[in-house]
C-alpha cells in the first residue's frame, strides 16, 4: 500500500496541547491517505458507496445502513455504529457527494451542521485505481475533545483507522476478484 499524508500545519504557532479548543482552528485537523487497489474505479466506487460494506474494512465502524429507500445519492442519510476505547455510539450521516466511479463523501451530523466530512475519490492508475480517503474536521464540538491535545489524538487515531481501512479494502479486493470484476488470477 502506498500511503501519502496531507496534514495541515497548525495556524496558531503558539497553540499548546492543553489549550482549550476555543483557541484551536478546526482546519488544522484534516488528512488524506491513498492506496492502489486492483479494481477499476467504477467497481471501487460501487464498493465504497455501499455503506453497509464499511464494516468489512473499517476497524471502527459497523452496522452501517442507509435509511429505508435511500442509497448512495446526494442528500441520502444513513446510520452507523462506531466503537473506540471500549465505547460504542451511533452516528447519523448525510451523503454530500456521489459521483459514480469518481467520488463519494458524507458528513457526520449532516450537511447543514456536521462535525466531520469523510471523502473517497477514485483515480485510474494502470489496471487498477488509486483510492484516496480523506477526513476533515468541519467544526469543533466537545464530543470530540476539549483541548488541542484531544483533537490531535483524535486525528492521529483516525489516521491509523483510515490506513487500516485502505489496507483492508485492498486486501479484500485482492481476495474477491470475481466480486471486483477481476477473474482468472
Amino acid at each position: 500500500m502506498n500511503a501519502n499524508a496531507t496534514t495541515a500545519t497548525p495556524a496558531i504557532a503558539t497553540a499548546g496541547e492543553n489549550d482549550p479548543f476555543e483557541v484551536v482552528d478546526a482546519s488544522d485537523f484534516t488528512f488524506s491517505r491513498r492506496a492502489w487497489v486492483d479494481a477499476a474505479p467504477a467497481r471501487v466506487y460501487d464498493l465504497i458507496s455501499d455503506v453497509s460494506a464499511i464494516g468489512r474494512w473499517s476497524p471502527n465502524a459497523s452496522d452501517v445502513t442507509f435509511d429505508r429507500g435511500a442509497g448512495p445519492r446526494v442528500g441520502a442519510w444513513f446510520s452507523g455504529r462506531n466503537h473506540k476505547d471500549g465505547r460504542q455510539w451511533t452516528t447519523r450521516s448525510q451523503v454530500v457527494r456521489a459521483d459514480p466511479g469518481t467520488a463519494f463523501a458524507f458528513v457526520v451530523g449532516g450537511a447543514e451542521d456536521g462535525i466531520v466530512q469523510w471523502s473517497w475519490s477514485c483515480h485510474p492508475r494502470g489496471r487498477g485505481t488509486v483510492v484516496e480517503q480523506s477526513w476533515q474536521l468541519l467544526r469543533l464540538d466537545s464530543v470530540l475533545g476539549t483541548t488541542r491535545g484531544d483533537l490531535d489524538a483524535l486525528r492521529d487515531y483516525m489516521t491509523d483507522s483510515v490506513e487500516t481501512t485502505l489496507l483492508c479494502l485492498a486486501q479484500w479486493i485482492a481476495e474477491h476478484p470475481a466480486v471486483t470484476g477481476r477473474s482468472g488470477r
